[in-house]
């Protein structure tokens, strides 16, 4: 194959018209659909800090920062990957049933010509579009390292898993050469290779890295530690959302429309439905139960967002929300320490999404993008759709779930990459050990306390700097943060309190 004829495109020709090819063969393509989906992918980008503050909210004070640097990671690790061959086994015009080939490989051959998804959008913006999922993907994975997770060994499985884990499950799930394409399995933003492949990922990692310490004792009987990180996460996602459901249309048509407004109800009712069963146990309003609901519903939804019409959204994020809430339960069944219920919110939501939309799914809400035809679901009479979701769902819970496991076996074997972090990481916090930094730097602020309580008194006691000889006894500046720490157990300040109302999820 001539190198030089590969990466280089025929013209491109952008015209207010609806996509077609011209005469000489150049393409042209709807200005409206280009910016729309530029648009869409930079809201896509925008969830992935969310998940960071979300995790980091949930999470104590001291792995706090961690998980929004390992959020902010997976976009460079795989970005790379998904330009050095992702794309080419997720979407490649040539892919087989289960993955694709190395054709586009470094991007070769992808710029100006239709992709495979949609002839509305140009091959290269679809490619960085759909890499945004990708990104999304190993962010939403990776909260299971919370507290206990080494970093490095994260980084490279960041790299493993889009390879060798999201990229079958995407080009099987979407690529119109994949089994369950082919099938006739409805998915359309995401529920299996996105939110089942996380989930079921996130439940492997926890397993394989072990309970935390003091797992099942009132030392983990915690409250998250920032709840406006968990607001302002959950904003930044449910803003992020629009563009993940919405652009999934390819295109700014009335399907958009539609996946936009089912983004917003669904995750509405996902946190009236998860803050009602807290209410009904508690008697309070939960700030933390209503964002986590709001992520049930907009989960739940992503599968059939562009399928079902509006009136079924209401329904999504009433079931998933409470599915979802219950399922935070199963953690303590199975006896693993899925710190921040990502198998609940995401395994959990993504498959009862996949089934609702096998009853839900209406061919006339496919056909508004004017080129999408599908048999529909219970409400069009076809009766074997929800058989095709199930399908869907439990390949890929069970492959990702499986081959997580192996990756982090084998990876656990090899030097450098051991995945639990030591027990003096634990108790000093991931935040201190692997980073050097903090969150929330209490030790600078004690400084400065101190110091100008020295400045007003001098002599004063119970205000030593680390630097200095300590002024009593048990006063140097550890037991001094501690006895702060001590003094301030029962609210929010420190983050790392005990007692009942604990892990709210």
């Amino acid at each position: 194959m001539d190198l030089t004829s590969a990466i280089t495109p025929r013209a491109i020709n952008v015209k207010s018209e609806f996509n077609n090819t011209l005469p000489d063969g150049s393409i042209y393509y709807e200005p409206g659909n280009i910016a729309f989906m530029l648009f869409s992918t930079a809201l896509v980008l925008l969830m992935i800090p969310g998940v960071g503050f979300f995790y980091s909210g949930l999470a104590r004070r001291k792995s706090a920062l961690s998980l929004i640097w390992l959020s902010m990671m997976s976009v460079a690790v795989v970005s790379f990957q998904w330009f050095l061959w992702g794309y080419s086994l997720a979407f490649s015009h040539t892919a087989g049933r289960f993955i694709g080939d190395l054709k586009n490989f470094a991007w070769i051959g992808v710029l100006g010509q239709p992709s495979v998804a949609s002839k509305n959008v140009p091959d290269l913006l679809f490619a960085v579009y759909q890499g945004m999922f990708s990104c999304i993907t190993v962010s939403l994975t990776l909260g299971a390292t919370a507290e206990r997770g080494r970093i490095l060994p994260a980084v490279a499985f960041m790299f493993l898993f889009s390879t060798l884990i999201y990229d079958p499950i995407a080009c099987w799930t979407w690529n119109p050469s994949g089994w369950s394409y082919r099938l006739g399995g409805l998915d359309f933003a995401g529920g299996t290779p996105v939110h089942i492949n996380s989930g079921s990922a996130a439940l492997a990692y926890s397993l394989m890295l072990g309970p935390r310490l003091g797992h099942g004792t009132s030392s983990l009987n915690y409250r998250p530690h920032n709840v406006t990180h968990i607001v302002l996460g959950t904003v930044l996602m449910w803003v992020g959302w629009l563009g993940f459901n919405g652009g999934s249309a390819m295109g700014a048509n009335l399907r958009a429309v539609v996946a936009v407004a089912n983004t917003i109800l669904a995750a509405g009712m996902g946190g009236v439905s998860w803050v009602g069963l807290d209410y009904r146990l508690e008697r309070k309003w939960s700030v933390v139960g209503f964002c986590s609901g709001v992520v049930a519903g907009l989960v739940t939804i992503t599968p059939g967002s562009g399928y079902v019409p509006p009136w079924a959204a209401v329904i999504y994020g009433i079931v998933g929300g409470a599915a979802c809430n219950y399922a935070t339960k199963l953690k303590f069944v199975l006896g693993v320490d899925d710190a921040l219920d990502i198998f609940a919110e995401h395994a959990v939501g993504g498959v009862v999404g996949n089934i609702l939309t096998g009853f839900f799914a209406a061919d006339y809400i496919a056909a508004l993008d004017t080129t999408t035809q599908i048999r529909g679901g219970w409400l069009n009479h076809h009766w074997l759709q929800p058989l095709y979701q199930l399908a869907d769902s439990v390949a890929g819970m069970s492959y990702s779930f499986f081959v997580t496991c192996i990756i982090l076996f084998f990876m656990n074997m090899i030097p450098g990459l051991s995945l639990r972090a030591s027990e003096e990481a634990e108790v000093l916090g991931v935040d201190d050990v692997e980073l050097g930094e903090f969150a929330y730097d209490y030790v600078e602020l004690a400084r400065e306390v101190c110091v100008g309580m020295d400045m007003e008194e001098e002599g004063t006691h119970g205000c030593v700097m680390g630097m200095e000889e300590p002024r009593g006894k048990g006063e140097g500046l550890g037991s001094g943060l501690g006895n702060l720490e001590e003094g301030r157990r029962g609210t929010d300040v420190m983050g790392e309190m005990e007692g009942p109302g604990g892990d709210k999820r």
